[in-house]
């Protein structure tokens, strides 16, 4: 996997060639960014999905009732947003993003090509591989739900988490159907976000 310092050096020729420095965003890095983006566009990566399969044991859950969060699985193709990174606050953007994706957690940073409206960029994505043990693999119904009912950790509750991403996706007219499906599941059995009705 590469180091923090290699990843470093490939923004910084980036940075040096013109392309710029851009982050790919699937989850919560759409509506909580770790900066404020020159630009935000609706793009395509092949090669991996959007899938609720990480287990989040201290975000979204704890080690004794763990919770999940999105993550970047192998296989096929995910539509996120890729946000471009203005030059002069590389270096701080990235130290931020590498605490907040890579400190404690599973993910292999993975440059992605994705492709925009406005073109082709290379983004800097977080990505889980398939075997990682943090790696949820399939979910029946029941256990999603009492995941859902009851997982929360210290940024909030999964249920929350699902949510905000789904409204995210919908601002930027993006059409996720395994997401979608996830929400509807949510309601048909009468789960609200813990501040509804507030």
């Amino acid at each position: 996997m590469p180091s923090q310092a290699q990843v470093w050096r490939d923004v910084q020729a980036r940075l040096a060639s013109g392309q710029g420095f851009w982050v790919y965003a699937y989850g919560s890095l759409i509506w909580k960014p770790a900066f404020e983006p020159l630009q935000a566009l609706p793009a395509r990566v092949w090669g991996h999905h959007r899938a609720l399969r990480m287990r989040s044991l201290r975000d979204r859950g704890t080690p004794q009732r763990p919770g999940l969060v999105f993550a970047l699985l192998p296989g096929g193709c995910c539509t996120g947003v890729v946000q471009r990174v203005p030059d002069d606050q590389a270096e701080a953007v990235f130290e931020t993003l590498w605490q907040r994706e890579m400190e404690g957690s599973p993910y292999r940073p993975h440059w992605l090509r994705a492709r925009t409206g406005n073109g082709p960029v290379s983004a800097l994505g977080f990505t889980l591989p398939g075997q990682s043990e943090r790696h949820a693999r399939e979910l029946g119904e029941a256990e999603l739900l009492d995941i859902l009912r009851h997982a929360c950790g210290r940024h909030g509750s999964t249920l929350d988490y699902l949510l905000d991403t789904a409204r995210a996706l919908q601002q930027h007219g993006i059409h996720d159907p395994q997401v979608q499906a996830l929400v509807a599941m949510a309601r048909r059995h009468g789960l609200h976000r813990a501040d509804a009705g507030r």
